[in-house]
C-alpha cells in the first residue's frame, strides 16, 4: 500500500494539494496533502505535477515481423519515458497483420517480458477478412483500422466501399469501431513523379487536403447507413472540421484525432530532403495548424496521439533525400507530453485540456474510460510525476525508441518527466543509474 503526496495533482482538470492511496494496483482514495494512514509507504513528490498517465491508442509497434523497426519492448519503454501508461498497437506494420484470430495470437506470443506499460490492440480490417472479425470481437478487439489507400505495406493492402460496406454492419453488431486512414485519391489520379525528388512541397501538393475531404465524406455515408461508430485517425486537414462538426451536431457517431507533427510542425519550415519530417497525410502549412487548434478547442478533433510510425533508418533515404520514395512515418512516443505542454503554453492554454485531450478522451475510444486516464478511486494507479517548469532538448542519447532519428531532434520543450507508476507500481525513475523497474509490469488488455 502506498500514499503518493503532491502540492499539485491535477483531478478533473484542477490542480489541488493531494495524497493519493494506491492498493492492489488501483487508486483507493484521495485524500487532503500530508493525510497518510497508518500501513501506508509514504511517497513525497514535493511540488512536482501528478497527473493520471497518458493514454496514446495510435502506436505501430510492428511486432513481430518487423521488429527491427520497432519492438515492443522498446516502444513501450519509450511510452514509459514519456508519461505514457497505456499504448493501443496498430494491426500493421507487423507481419502477419493482426487481421484474424491466428496473427492476433501469433502478436500475443510476443509479449512475454517485454511490456513495461500496458498495450491494448486494434485489429484490422483488409479485403475479405470479414468473416474473422466476429471471432475478433469475441476475442476482445473493440476497434478495426482500415486504409482507403495504399498502406505502404503489401500485407495489409486497402478498402474499397464494399470492404468497408461488408465491414461495418459487423462491427456495428459487436459494438466495435472502425478507425480509418481517411485519403481517397480520384479514381483517375496518378501519381506523377517530380522533377525534385527532395521538394518537400512537391510531396504537400501530391497529398491534397480533398483526398482527406472526400474519405471523410464517404465514411460518414456509410457509418450513417449502417450506424457503426467511425473514427478518422491522425487528422491532418483542417478543411474537414466543419464537414466533421455537421456530422457530429446530425447524430452520426464519429470521432477523430489529430497528432504532435500538425500541431507543432509546418509546411513552410520544413527542409527539403529531410525525410524525418515525412508522413501520411502530410504536415501543412501554419494556417491549418492554427485551425487544427481550434478544432480541438471547439470539441470537433477529439483528442491528440502519437501515430509513432518508425522504421529503420536506411528506410527514411536521409542521404539520398528521396522524399518520393522515403518511408512516410514519425517517430514521437516519448515526446508527445512535452511538446504538446510547449504548445499548448504558446497558445494559453493549460493542464485542464491537456488530460482531456491525452489521457481522457484517447481511453474513451478503447472502452478503457472506467480505469484509464483518469485520477479517481477505482481507476488503475496509472500516474506521470514531472516538472511542467523544466527545459529539455530532445536528444538521441535519451531517446528509447529503437531508431533514433526524428524530425524533433535538438527542439527543446518544456515538460520533464520524472516518475511514471503502472498500476501502483513505479515503472520509470529519471535518475543517473537506473531509469526502468528490474522487470515489466505491463499487461495486455483484452
Amino acid at each position: 500500500m502506498i500514499a503518493l503526496s503532491s502540492k499539485q495533482v491535477l483531478i478533473d482538470g484542477r490542480t489541488q494539494a493531494a495524497t493519493l492511496l494506491l492498493e492492489q494496483g488501483r487508486i483507493q482514495a484521495v485524500n487532503p496533502w500530508g493525510d497518510v494512514p497508518a500501513g501506508y509507504a509514504h511517497h513525497d513528490c514535493g511540488e512536482w505535477l501528478v497527473m493520471a498517465g497518458l493514454v496514446d491508442s495510435h502506436v505501430h509497434i510492428n511486432e513481430p515481423g518487423r521488429t527491427d523497426w520497432e519492438g515492443f519492448n522498446t516502444a513501450t519503454q519509450a511510452a514509459a519515458a514519456g508519461g505514457i501508461t497505456t499504448v493501443i498497437d496498430m494491426p500493421l506494420n507487423c507481419i502477419p497483420v493482426t487481421t484474424d484470430m491466428d496473427s492476433l495470437q501469433a502478436k500475443m506470443a510476443c509479449l512475454a517480458d517485454q511490456l513495461w506499460v500496458d498495450v491494448g490492440f486494434h485489429g484490422g480490417v483488409i479485403p475479405g477478412n470479414a468473416p474473422h472479425l466476429p471471432a475478433m470481437i469475441d476475442a476482445g478487439i473493440n476497434s478495426f483500422k482500415a486504409f482507403m489507400i495504399d498502406s505502404g505495406v503489401a500485407e495489409f493492402p486497402a478498402s474499397d466501399m464494399a470492404t468497408l460496406d461488408e465491414a461495418m454492419p459487423i462491427l456495428a453488431a459487436g459494438g466495435a469501431t472502425l478507425l480509418v486512414h481517411a485519403e481517397l485519391p480520384p479514381s483517375n489520379s496518378h501519381s506523377e513523379t517530380p522533377a525534385d525528388l527532395a521538394s518537400y512541397q512537391a510531396f504537400l501538393q501530391s497529398r491534397p487536403d480533398a483526398w482527406e475531404l472526400d474519405a471523410i465524406a464517404a465514411l460518414i455515408e456509410l457509418s450513417n447507413k449502417h450506424r457503426c461508430a467511425v473514427h478518422v485517425v491522425h487528422l491532418s486537414s483542417a478543411a474537414a472540421i466543419d464537414l466533421i462538426a455537421a456530422a457530429k451536431a446530425a447524430g452520426t457517431p464519429i470521432t477523430c484525432e489529430t497528432c504532435p507533427h500538425y500541431l507543432t510542425l509546418a509546411a513552410e519550415h520544413i527542409p527539403d530532403g529531410d525525410a524525418r519530417f515525412k508522413c501520411c497525410p502530410p504536415i501543412r502549412n501554419q494556417a491549418n495548424q492554427d485551425r487544427l487548434w481550434q478544432g480541438l478547442e471547439q470539441g470537433v478533433i477529439d483528442f491528440i496521439v502519437s501515430d509513432h510510425s518508425p522504421c529503420t533508418p536506411n528506410l527514411k533515404l536521409l542521404e539520398s533525400h528521396n522524399l518520393w520514395e522515403a518511408w512516410g512515418g514519425i517517430s514521437s512516443l516519448q515526446f508527445g507530453l512535452s511538446l504538446i505542454w510547449t504548445a499548448l503554453q504558446q497558445r494559453g492554454l493549460g493542464l485542464d485540456v491537456l488530460a482531456k485531450w491525452m489521457c481522457e478522451n484517447p481511453a474513451k475510444l478503447v472502452s478503457l474510460q472506467h480505469r484509464k486516464g483518469r485520477i479517481a478511486p477505482g481507476f488503475d494507479a496509472d500516474l506521470v510525476v514531472w516538472d511542467p517548469q523544466a527545459q529539455q532538448t530532445i536528444d538521441a542519447n535519451n531517446t528509447y525508441h529503437k531508431h533514433k532519428p526524428s524530425a524533433y531532434e535538438q527542439v527543446t520543450v518544456q515538460g520533464q518527466v520524472h516518475q511514471t507508476w503502472l498500476r501502483g507500481q513505479l515503472i520509470y525513475q529519471a535518475s543517473d543509474n537506473q531509469h526502468f523497474t528490474q522487470q515489466p509490469k505491463g499487461v495486455a488488455l483484452l
